[in-house]
């Protein structure tokens, strides 16, 4: 049971997430439900590294290298692709949030419905 715990948070998030990005009118609350989608694929992936029976362990391999013959570790490429949608998903974040920031000092657009008036 403790084994589907992050698959079920995973759930829970991305389906915050898209709600808010569907149903909210506020520009910065969508923005903060796409980083909530972004937040739910990330620990997806961690998730995903992790096999079952297998300690937490750093993505190396630690028994074999200190002369062991149990060569459990966790797999290193999610890892590496959470590193850098981590890294992406906050430069996007910011992009995002200053456009907002811009909207809003040139034309005092808060909401998708004044964006709309502005054709």
């Amino acid at each position: 049971m403790m084994y589907e715990v992050p698959f079920i948070v995973v759930i829970l998030l991305m389906a915050v997430g898209l709600y808010i990005v569907l149903f909210k009118k506020n520009l910065i609350k969508i923005a903060l439900g796409l980083s909530l989608l972004e937040t739910g694929v990330n620990l997806f992936l961690i998730a995903l590294a992790y096999r079952h029976g297998d300690r937490l362990s750093a993505p190396v391999f630690t028994s074999q290298i200190l002369g062991g013959t149990d060569p459990t570790y966790s797999l290193p490429t999610p890892h590496a692709l959470t590193l850098t949608s981590i890294v992406i998903g906050v430069a996007t974040t910011a992009l995002l949030l200053s456009f907002v920031m811009q909207l809003y000092k040139k034309w005092g657009i808060t909401t998708t419905d004044e964006m709309r008036r502005l054709k």
